[in-house]
């Protein structure tokens, strides 16, 4: 996801759901096609954990994208998800791509 529309449409309109590092929010999108936005705030860490934190959710999401029903995701960094591995991002977003695989959009 590109436009801040687009992330102000789900952070009102969406599911949530809550893992210790992460808050993901859902909602099906205007195309019908899978697109993933990534927010880390400033209270989670210097830029370069930041982007440190941004790739591994990219590669969850590259390597996870069949996985992932046709539409909208943002995955939104707690404070914590800075001593995540990859394996850890893994484990904890693993739960939330489980449970939106069983919903019906």
């Amino acid at each position: 996801m590109l436009r801040r529309a687009d992330y102000l449409r789900l952070s009102t309109a969406a599911r949530k759901y809550h893992t210790p590092s992460f808050l993901v929010l859902c909602a099906p999108g205007p195309e019908g096609r899978r697109r993933i936005g990534i927010t880390v705030s400033r209270k989670v860490g210097p830029a370069v954990t930041r982007n440190r934190i941004k790739r591994l959710v990219r590669e969850y999401y590259r390597v996870h994208k069949t996985l992932f029903p046709s539409i909208d995701v943002n995955v939104i960094a707690k404070k914590g998800a800075e001593r995540l591995d990859y394996r850890g991002v893994c484990q904890e977003l693993d739960g939330v791509v489980e449970r939106l695989a069983g919903i019906q959009w």
